[in-house]
């Protein structure tokens, strides 16, 4: 142990915890121990790494329905019950969408020198309809947002391609607000076909929502409004985005769009769901969990191959250093979180009865950058109780308990609406949506010293809410 650790130790035991046993006394102590030996142990390890190259480089991309994603299910579940847990497969009806094809071409701007044409590089959204088998050829219509849309109105979008131009935020992401900077790019992405259709348009693009250059689109799953055509809907690179808007300021742009997807029935697949058993109260539940699932380009290592990893490792560090917590600890590979979140859904439905009983839990699902702490979705004034932990972790630079008031992972979403406490880790995510949904999403991008920060950080979470007084619960939220 080291001495800045010795004194965060000493600083948590002397604060106290409602976590800790109703025996302060004789078990305070050992929580505190508990807690530093996962950190350290995880710190030394290369399990989650291990683990997340099996996902990521041996089998690689794992979209709902594919073959990919049914081996990473029989992966994880091999490697949970080598590790000794009580495992099962929960069933899940996923969707099933293929790629196909995908071209787009420039082929008329002002001053196009005769015969040429230039080349874009974008990805078909999640769940889009094809175009026609020939593909399609308009006018493109650049809008920065739907106000400007609707200023067009029918007259200025009937018959043409809508390119929404808004930009992911990146001095907000700079600033530390990843999610936020994502957020006001995504809608246009989800919505932004619906809305363009409203009016006549015959397809819509949305400049990438992630950010960074190399022509790199980001690919994700768009929502057909009900009573609205359903028309075909892609990303483009940023540079292709700029581009177009630059030349559509000097007149009409044409633009020639190809696209091959395919919705096939909803296909068979399974949570993956172990258990650790806990020794005082098995009945008692904390999840902690990522998602298998990946979208069908790079390998879907930082999303979601790290999440898995890590939650594995939570389990794996327990087993090996011989610590059983009172509470079950229940390791969750969730699937289906990228284009529909069925796994989180069924899970909640199949165990509705046992909600009442699920104490906490966790996610992890914004890769695996340095974690500065973790998030904490419950009742505010319980936030103390978890002090005496952040200063045990300030120790590896995770010390902050952030309280949230949002939620904080979408496949625990339906479990935080039943009261369940939601947790997952603070990490630096300014480079995560770089590569989100690209095919730079692979092995190379995950710091390994990162990733067992991560391990060190959810380990010693998940053991402190299986070991202590369970936290106050969420307010229930009725559908």
């Amino acid at each position: 142990m080291n001495r800045r650790l010795l004194l965060l130790t000493s600083l948590a035991l002397c604060a106290g915890t409602a976590l800790a046993q109703s025996d302060k006394a004789s078990t305070t102590q050992p929580l505190a121990e508990a807690q530093q030996r996962l950190v350290e142990a995880a710190l030394a390890s290369d399990y989650a790494w291990r683990q997340t190259a099996a996902l990521a480089d041996g089998i690689g991309h794992r979209l709902s329905g594919s073959p990919g994603a049914a081996a990473a299910v029989q992966y994880v579940a091999g490697e949970l019950r080598r590790l000794g847990l009580d495992v099962r497969l929960e069933p899940v009806k996923v969707p099933h969408w293929q790629r196909g094809a995908e071209q787009a071409a420039l082929v008329a701007w002002p001053g196009r020198p005769a015969g040429l044409e230039q080349r874009l590089a974008l990805l078909t959204l999640g769940g889009s309809v094809a175009t026609p088998p020939q593909g399609l050829a308009a006018p493109v219509v650049p809008v920065r947002d739907y106000a400007e849309l609707e200023r067009l109105g029918r007259a200025g979008v009937a018959g043409r391609i809508v390119l929404y131009t808004a930009a992911f935020d990146e001095a907000l992401n700079q600033g530390g607000y990843a999610g936020q900077a994502y957020g006001g790019a995504v809608d246009y992405r989800a919505n932004g076909a619906s809305r363009a259709a409203a009016l006549g348009a015959v397809a819509a693009l949305n400049r990438s929502a992630g950010w960074g250059d190399n022509r790199l689109p980001h690919t994700g799953s768009l929502k057909y409004a009900e009573g609205v055509a359903k028309i075909p809907a892609a990303a483009v690179s940023s540079e292709d985005a700029l581009l177009i808007e630059r030349l559509a300021a000097q007149g009409e742009v044409r633009l020639r769009l190809k696209l091959t997807p395919q919705t096939l029935p909803d296909a068979d697949s399974y949570n993956v769901v172990a258990d650790l058993r806990g020794r005082e109260r098995p009945e008692e539940v904390v999840v902690i969990s990522g998602h298998l699932d990946s979208w069908d380009v790079g390998t879907g290592a930082q999303d979601d191959a790290s999440g898995v990893a890590v939650a594995m490792q939570a389990a794996q560090l327990m087993k090996s250093l011989g610590l059983v917590p009172r509470r079950t600890l229940r390791v969750i590979a969730w699937m289906n979180e990228e284009n529909g979140l069925a796994g989180g859904k069924a899970y909640a439905a199949a165990h509705s009865a046992e909600l009442g009983q699920h104490v906490a839990a966790i996610e992890m699902d914004m890769g695996a950058g340095h974690p500065m702490g973790f998030l904490a979705q419950l009742p505010p004034e319980a936030m103390p109780a978890l002090a005496p932990l952040a200063k045990l972790l300030a120790g590896i630079g995770a010390g902050v308990a952030q309280h949230s008031i949002g939620g904080v992972g979408a496949d625990i979403g339906p479990l935080a609406k039943a009261g369940v406490p939601g947790f997952a880790p603070l990490v630096d995510g300014r480079d995560y949506f770089r590569i989100h949904h690209t095919e730079a999403d692979t092995l190379d991008k995950i710091n390994p010293r990162h990733l067992a920060e991560n391990a060190a950080v959810l380990s010693a979470l998940a053991y402190t809410l299986a070991e202590g007084e369970a936290l106050p619960r969420l307010p229930v939220v009725t559908p």
